[in-house]
């Protein structure tokens, strides 16, 4: 059974299922309880489990992360809210240093089951400090794990992954997809969706077009383009970073011999770079043109809409790219 969602309702039913399910699973933030939180995603569960479990805290990512970290030692599977992904900066060191490292100065005697979920991106002409992509930071680092779902079934399925997962998972939810992505949702506990795997959205042999987050639609919307002109794109939403699905894009790298990737987050050094890296290393002999990327441009988010929107990646420049992809 499943039943209409939006982006945002998913990320509730998550977390309401999950603390249902297990008593251990908390949630922690700043006006995450009876305010239900400044986008409204955790309305509803401090009715339902009360301060103990919905834990409204001082304005300290640091001390949300940090606390998050050490319930997680005394046997809690903390889910920790930062109001908005761009102010994760100031966790930065609990998120890295601590929670990324702890199995391994234990030598695997301990577990760091947190989840950190970060409202990310732009288009919503939220300006400098709150309309930031910063999962780059976080692929980057061993003993993390970085996801992105782009609809309401992956928002669900893995955010309850994620809290069932034993290392420290960052979240990152779109806030530009909140209310606006709806879709099917599965109802019950056993739906999640496996960390570490891609999803094609779009079945294609000429090119493949990797994205994942905000960006999935910009990206559909060129491919359909594209195929009245008679070329037919592979997309596959990436939904996880760290570790993204190798075997998924080599699979389709092999069949199309062309790739483009698509990120919100800004070129230098984006997981696009990774990804591409990885396939001159890996694939070089499948490719017949040079792997492609369409991103922010390496400047800040501005607070004008008309401005952003020029930056932001949308069909016509992801189109543009698949065309000179095609006729590379």
């Amino acid at each position: 059974m499943s039943k209409e969602l939006s982006y945002l309702e998913a990320i509730r039913e998550a977390l309401a299922e999950e603390m249902r399910r297990d008593p251990k699973v908390f949630v922690l933030g700043e006006d995450v309880g009876p305010y239900g939180g400044a986008f409204g995603v955790t309305q509803g569960l401090h009715e339902e489990f009360g301060d103990l479990r919905v834990v409204d805290t001082p304005i300290s990512e640091s001390a949300i992360i940090g606390i998050s970290i050490g319930a997680s030692q005394r046997g809690y599977r903390p889910v920790a809210e930062m109001q908005f992904a761009d102010f994760i900066s100031c966790g930065f060191d609990q998120i890295v240093n601590q929670a990324a490292t702890l199995r391994f100065r234990y030598g695997g005697r301990v577990t760091v089951p947190i989840v950190v979920r970060a409202p990310s991106g732009g288009n919503v002409g939220g300006g400098l400090y709150h309309s930031q992509n910063p999962e780059a930071w976080f692929i980057h680092r061993p003993g993390l794990k970085v996801v992105a779902p782009s609809t309401p079934y992956d928002a669900k399925g893995l955010l309850k992954a994620a809290i069932r997962d034993d290392n420290p998972v960052v979240y990152f939810e779109h806030k530009y997809l909140y209310r606006r992505a709806k879709g099917p949702v599965p109802e019950g506990d056993d739906e999640i969706v496996a960390i570490g795997s891609a999803a094609t959205r779009r079945e294609g042999r000429d090119a493949t077009l990797l994205s994942y987050g905000a960006m999935m639609l910009p990206s559909l919307e060129a491919a359909d383009r594209l195929a009245k002109e008679g070329v037919e794109v592979e997309v596959i939403d990436l939904r996880t970073l760290l570790p993204f699905d190798k075997a998924a894009i080599f699979q389709s790298l092999d069949k199309t011999s062309r790739v483009l990737i698509v990120h919100e987050d800004v070129k230098t050094l984006g997981i696009g770079a990774e990804i591409s890296a990885v396939i001159m290393e890996e694939k070089f002999d499948a490719l017949d043109a040079p792997v492609m990327r369409v991103t922010y441009p390496d400047t800040h988010p501005s607070f004008s809409q008309i401005l952003e929107a020029a930056n932001l990646p949308n069909a016509d420049t992801i189109a543009a790219a698949l065309r000179k992809l095609v006729e590379y």
